[in-house]
């Protein structure tokens, strides 16, 4: 009912119908970025916005100041330059959750307060810290001033990384990159923020996996580079060979090779390291030695002889491990076949068994491996070392081996699981001490927060005397036949009632059954984890022979004789434990620790099978109970979920009261209890301390939130129009002066224009009179332009006018004086043109009418009146077709060539009797057809003359010589198609100058000797008749003029 009524009272105060999520949540697609905010502190709850957030590949979440980060097991494009830029000197929840953020926030509070800072990175194997670790160093390299000698210090640390990963880590069934070890490294900051040092502290190296893997594991990457890496000249002189499989130490996991991991580019990259850190090639040398000879060492094998006694049989790896080391073959196989005691002032050889010697042979393996990396470690604090000597600040990286349980638990797991303890102490401590100071620091009541405080466990496991420490050293150092069972069988006596122990003699039935004779249980905070007590005192001593210890520090290998020369040889004092040297480091860090401002980032693998998108719940759960998550977000949450300091609250909030907007003049405090009285928070809502105001719920802020997204909308939209009035009145503006000043000049220019334009339209017209007064005159000066427009006057309106045909002659236009000539040579130019043109365009048909038309111009052209009017008529190839003509005639006249054939009126000789017939031309005669009978043939030898008369009448009369009386004569017919007719036989016959056209009458020869005549008159109507004087009469209309 409160958050409803809250929400209903932010409603009220900003009116508005957006649906939009609240700005807390509105930068993330999916969940909420800091628990904090959550409705619910359940682990269900807590789970769900994890998952939400991770099915979006958002991978980080805040608690607070804590960072959760979810391992994707996949490439996110969220670690680029880009990204880096947008997260420095930002306030820490104004950009979504992201490692860089938290690593600019230490990085601006470091230099602010000028204190210490670290920042804790934990969490299992394969949940990404060192990946986190290298991210904060990248940060820090390319945030920073930049300068030569700073540039050198942030290579040194980042270059750093792949040393310490190549001599550190290995892989593991849960990681490919496990670190076997933990690292805290310190960066040294100056007073303006450069980095100008570095300083690494490291803790447990995992000794043993130099010579025992479980399967599915590998020894340290370092042995697997030298091998698949190293150059073959390289392999040669340290005795190698490029195989894995020769060599014990490298085959026991029996995963030599690992498709995720290229030992060749990575060797590639650890030499290149080596150099930036300033380790000289000696030393790189020597530090390759070591590790070949820690290959040979593994390959030492040992038989017993008659006695019993261990007999060392590798000669040639004898050989190559005192070659490579520079010590002696023979003291070195004594030192791993008998072992030397003193017996007064005495020293007696006690010979070993095959397993005390395999057991020396490891000891000494994993004391040279471990005391080389130690040297590593600190030739590169050498190399990163600050030398000035004025105060620094630093900021503390601590990359540290989370909670391990696994099926088979040992002395490692035992001391990686009681660091976890201690840091989850401290944690807790730091957490409830920052939050309760910063409550005492705002005037505001602490209420107590319940929380499962894990000290009984530190006790349980350290506690001087009667801690597990405690007891396991003295099992180590008491005189008699100590083994693990007896060391098992003192914790039972001295801690059989204690709550979080348990074994299979002191458990109940049911527990009885998961317990094994050898084990013992412990109830850690984050849970049960059982433990395999075979090994722990061997590996809690450690212990290397004296002799062989004398042996290595006459080393000629100087690496090596440096690292066991550091212990005094004539001390007689026992060492101290692994146990408890990482005891001692411990409580060393922890007082590092206390001495510096805290960082969280708790790192969770998403699942077992590194599949990216998959979410095991199951597993998250159990992460987020062991890394401690519920309880630093119920510490979190205890009392208020929620602080902000005055100005930054009344800055973000303040559009929210009119009172407060658009600015507070008084007391950032005074703002803040008006905004919050004005969006009607109950007192028991919210606490007002000396500089932060404390809000108890998440829901109150969230209804906070979503009134200020919809206020900041609406004020956005007021802005947004304010801001274009503006802008418009002020464009308005512009453009009105603007346009003011460009018309004037406009006008200036236009004005000028127009009076130049008149000055020189006066002195054209007058130039243009004077022209025209002077034009009949010579060229001159005066007269010259007129001239000239005169002829470009007439071009134009010619051009416009120019004849279409040839034969119009009337188009031309009339030419001035001036173009007389010109006009007449343009005329026959263009109608030459016209000319070619037309020429150009007749096609062979119509070349061959024109040719007959010629023909018939030269024989009636003026002579015959109705020839004019013949002009336009085009002649036919034929006016009869083959089809019209008899088929009797056609196979008479076979042998020649029809060329032409026309219809006529045949008048006849006696009587003119008018008869209508086919006239065939052929290549040779003149054929009179009627049907299927020819009726006369007349060569055209035989033909002497044609004649036609002057009038439009169609007579033709073909004059045929008659030297027999037997012969026909004269052959008159009537054609209407009198020119074709005549033309084609002029062309076929070659008769053009036969043909006659005659006035009057035309006498014919109607057979020899006897004569007739034909007579032409003109009259209304044409007619043909034989006149009373016995001759044919023609009568032809009168043709009309064109």
């Amino acid at each position: 009912m409160e958050a409803q009524s809250l929400e209903a009272r932010m409603y009220l105060v900003v009116q508005g119908q957006l649906d939009m999520e609240g700005a807390l949540t509105a930068r993330d697609r999916v969940g909420i970025q800091d628990f904090v905010l959550l409705d619910e502190t359940t682990e269900t709850a807590f789970l769900s916005n994890l998952k939400k957030r991770f099915s979006e590949d958002l991978i980080y979440t805040y608690i607070g100041t804590l960072l959760v980060s979810v391992n994707p097991y996949k490439e996110l494009d969220i670690y680029n330059k880009k990204q880096m830029d947008l997260y420095m000197g930002v306030n820490f929840f104004e950009l979504p959750p992201h490692i860089y953020a938290l690593a600019d926030n230490a990085y601006h509070t470091m230099l602010t307060e000028f204190n210490n800072h670290f920042i804790l990175i934990s969490g299992e194997s394969g949940a990404g810290k060192t990946e986190a670790s290298k991210k904060i160093l990248q940060y820090y390299a390319v945030s920073c001033p930049s300068t030569t000698l700073l540039d050198t210090v942030r290579d040194k640390m980042l270059m750093s990384n792949p040393v310490l990963e190549a001599f550190g880590n290995a892989k593991t069934l849960k990681n490919d990159n496990s670190s076997r070890f933990g690292k805290y490294m310190d960066i040294q900051f100056d007073s303006q923020g450069d980095a100008v040092g570095g300083h690494i502290l490291n803790y447990l190296l995992e000794k043993s996996r130099v010579v025992h893997q479980n399967h599915g594991e590998r020894n340290f990457h370092i042995f697997y580079q030298l091998v698949q890496g190293g150059e073959e000249d390289l392999l040669h002189q340290l005795g190698l060979e490029r195989d894995c499989q020769h060599y014990n130490y490298l085959t026991q996991g029996e995963c030599a090779i690992v498709s995720s991991i290229n030992d060749k580019n990575d060797w590639k990259t650890v030499k290149n390291a080596l150099n930036v850190i300033n380790i000289d090639e000696t030393d790189i040398n020597h530090l390759f030695e070591i590790i070949a000879s820690v290959l040979h060492l593994g390959n030492f094998h040992f038989e017993s002889n008659s006695k019993g006694q261990a007999i060392l049989n590798s000669n040639a790896e004898l050989r190559w491990f005192s070659s490579l080391l520079g010590v002696n073959a023979e003291t070195l196989r004594k030192g791993l076949t008998f072992r030397w005691i003193e017996v007064k002032k005495d020293e007696v050889l006690s010979p070993f068994t095959t397993d005390h010697a395999i057991y020396a042979r490891d000891a000494l393996a994993k004391a040279v491996y471990g005391r080389t990396f130690t040297w590593l470690v600190n030739k590169i604090n050498e190399s990163m070392e600050n030398t000035n000597s004025t105060r620094k600040t630093v900021i503390g990286l601590l990359d540290i081996y989370g909670f391990e349980v696994f099926n088979l638990n040992s002395f490692e797991q035992f001391c990686i699981n009681y660091c976890n303890e201690k840091l989850q102490q401290l944690f807790i401590q730091l957490t409830l001490k920052s939050e309760q100071e910063e409550y005492e620091a705002e005037n505001i009541e602490w209420e107590p927060v319940q929380f499962f405080n894990n000290k009984i466990i530190c006790d349980l496991v350290e506690e001087r005397h009667r801690g597990i420490i405690s007891i396991l050293d003295e099992e180590c150092l008491r005189p008699g036949d100590a083994t693990d069972l007896t060391f098992l069988e003192r914790l039972e006596e001295k801690m059989g009632s204690h709550p979080h122990f348990v074994t299979h003699r002191l458990a109940d039935k049911m527990t009885r059954k998961t317990l094994e004779r050898g084990d013992f249980r412990l109830l850690h905070y984050a849970g049960e984890v059982t433990y395999c007590v075979v090994g722990f005192l061997d590996k809690n001593n450690d212990l290397l022979y004296r002799n062989i210890k004398d042996l290595m520090r006459q080393s000629k290998n100087a690496i090596v004789r440096e690292c066991f020369s550091s212990m005094d040889p004539d001390s007689r004092r026992r060492p101290e434990t692994v146990a408890t040297q990482f005891k001692s480091s411990l409580l060393k860090l922890t007082e590092i620790l206390m001495a510096k401002e805290a960082w969280y980032v708790r790192c969770l693998k998403s699942n077992e099978s590194k599949q990216p998108g998959k979410f095991d719940e199951a597993l998250i759960r159990h992460q987020v109970k062991y890394l401690g998550l519920m309880e630093h977000l119920r510490v979190r949450r205890a009392g208020f979920a929620y602080r902000r300091r005055y100005d930054v609250f009344l800055q973000r909030y303040k559009p929210l009261c009119p009172a407060t907007w658009p600015h507070w003049r008084g007391e950032p405090a005074d703002g803040v209890e008006v905004l919050v009285q004005h969006l009607g928070y109950l007192p028991h809502e919210y606490k007002m301390g000396r500089t932060k105001i404390f809000i108890r719920h998440a829901r109150t802020l969230f209804a906070t939130e979503d009134a200020f997204e919809r206020c900041k909308h609406e004020l956005a939209t007021r802005l947004q129009a304010k801001y274009k009035g503006y802008k418009a009145k002020g464009e308005f503006k512009k453009q009105k002066e603007a346009a003011t000043k460009i018309e004037t000049c406009w006008r200036g220019v236009q004005a000028r224009k127009e009076r130049e334009k008149r000055a020189w339209a006066v002195k054209v017209i007058k130039k243009f009179i004077k022209g025209y007064m002077t034009r009949g005159e010579a060229k001159s000066t005066d007269n010259s332009e007129y001239l000239a427009f005169v002829r470009q006057s007439y071009l134009n309106r010619l051009k416009d006018k120019l004849p279409k045909t040839v034969l119009d002659k009337t188009t031309w236009l009339t030419p001035p004086a001036v173009m007389t000539e010109t006009s007449e040579l343009l005329r026959k130019i263009h109608s030459r043109l016209l000319v070619r043109r037309y020429v150009r365009g007749i096609t062979p048909q119509k070349k061959a009418q024109l040719q007959l038309k010629v023909i018939t111009s030269n024989i009636f052209k003026g002579k015959k009146d109705s020839y004019p009017q013949s002009i336009a008529q085009p002649f036919e190839k034929t006016r009869i077709s083959d089809q019209d003509i008899n088929v009797k005639v056609l196979q008479m006249i076979r042998n020649e060539q029809i060329k032409y054939s026309v219809p006529v009126i045949k008048y006849d000789r006696n009587g003119f009797k008018p008869r209508p017939r086919q006239l065939i031309l052929t290549q040779t005669a003149a054929y009179v057809v009627e049907e299927a009978k020819i009726k006369q043939r007349v060569l055209y030898t035989s033909l002497k003359g044609i004649s036609v008369s002057n009038l439009s009448d169609g007579i033709i009369v073909f004059h045929i010589t008659c030297e027999d009386p037997k012969q026909k004569g004269d052959l008159v017919m009537q054609c209407d198609h009198l020119f074709e007719f005549l033309t084609k036989l002029s062309a076929i016959a070659n008769k053009q100058n036969a043909i006659k056209v005659v006035q009057g009458s035309i006498k014919i020869e109607i057979q020899a000797g006897k004569e007739s005549a034909v007579d032409f008159t003109t009259g209304q109507e044409p007619m043909v008749y034989k006149g009373k004087n016995g001759h044919l009469m023609v009568v032809a209309t009168r043709a009309r003029a064109r």
